[in-house]
């Protein structure tokens, strides 16, 4: 069927360059969306959720203009269930709740950043026989970006003191820093060293942020990942620094949600990488603002080639 054709040309292309192609004018191409790909989720074709990811992205950069992204993984799948103008909390939840109750029974997890918005709605939608997991790499952020920030303090003390050939050998440390202990070349190592004689208060922060890594690395229990994150608080508090107080106050507040992942090691990364997807498709599409359309562009880049292939 010639619209199968054309839908699968329009997988990772764009309306405009398969009219071309095709010689379509634009309207024929749309016409070929608008028949056979739904702009709104069909819960008939969906047997189970597993876990749902809660996330957003903005339309338009530096306008605020945010949509509330929902997904689903089972296995290694991961399904559009939404697009949601907003990103309110009254919104979520309006969709969570439509959500069938053969499938709301499927759903094992949500997982999303510490929005409130998102935790509430989700909890209060799916009560508590649903875990609502904080993601472990938003969790990463946030410490990481304080460790950034003491960084940024240093170099800047360190400019002022340093002669100029020496502070020529901190050359990279914010990328440094940031990379995997396990990745780091000799060299890199030596920057480092060098950056550690001059500042140990940084050297301690970071050894700190990785030792927090370590924990979420590990294949602990929920209690156990407890302990040693409120032994990793007593460290950090016993050391002095002042850099971590604000992270602190929120892994307090979400302890439970973050240690959640520990039960089943999950984390919205499969949202992270559709979230990339997007980012893409929004360039290769001169910026969608209409959410229905973005909806129909993200299913058909996920579905189009075991539909229509």
């Amino acid at each position: 069927m010639y619209d199968n054709h054309i839908l699968l040309e329009m997988v990772n292309s764009t309306v405009e360059d398969v009219s071309i192609k095709e010689g379509l004018g634009y309207e024929a191409v749309m016409g070929s969306l608008y028949r056979y790909i739904d702009t709104e989720v069909s819960w008939d074709g969906i047997e189970r959720l597993d876990v749902i990811g809660l996330d957003e992205i903005s339309l338009k950069k530096g306008h605020g203009d945010f949509v509330t992204i929902v997904t689903s993984r089972v296995a290694a799948k991961t399904t559009i269930l939404a697009v949601l103008k907003g990103r309110t909390k009254e919104t979520v939840k309006k969709f969570l709740s439509s959500i069938p109750k053969r499938l709301k029974k499927t759903v094992k997890a949500v997982c999303s950043d510490m929005y409130e918005g998102y935790t509430n709605a989700a909890a209060e939608v799916f009560g508590k026989d649903v875990k609502i997991v904080v993601d472990r790499f938003h969790v990463a952020k946030l410490y990481r970006n304080d460790l950034d920030g003491l960084r940024k303090k240093e170099i800047k003390r360190l400019k002022k003191e340093l002669s100029e050939e020496e502070f020529k050998k901190l050359k990279n440390v914010m990328w440094i820093l940031r990379k995997d202990v396990d990745e780091l070349t000799d060299e890199e190592l030596e920057v480092l060293k060098c950056l550690f004689r001059h500042s140990p208060i940084l050297e301690l922060a970071y050894k700190l942020c990785n030792d927090l890594t370590d924990i979420f690395e590990d294949d602990i229990s929920k209690s156990v990942a407890t302990c040693r994150i409120n032994d990793w608080k007593k460290k950090v508090k016993e050391s002095g620094l002042k850099c971590f107080n604000r992270f602190i106050s929120t892994l307090d507040k979400y302890m439970d949600k973050i240690t959640n992942y520990f039960i089943n090691r999950q984390t919205s990364g499969f949202v992270e990488g559709l979230n990339n997807k997007i980012k893409v498709i929004k360039r290769r599409c001169y910026g969608i603002l209409n959410i229905k359309h973005l909806f129909q562009r993200i299913y058909l880049d996920l579905e189009g080639y075991s539909l229509y292939a």
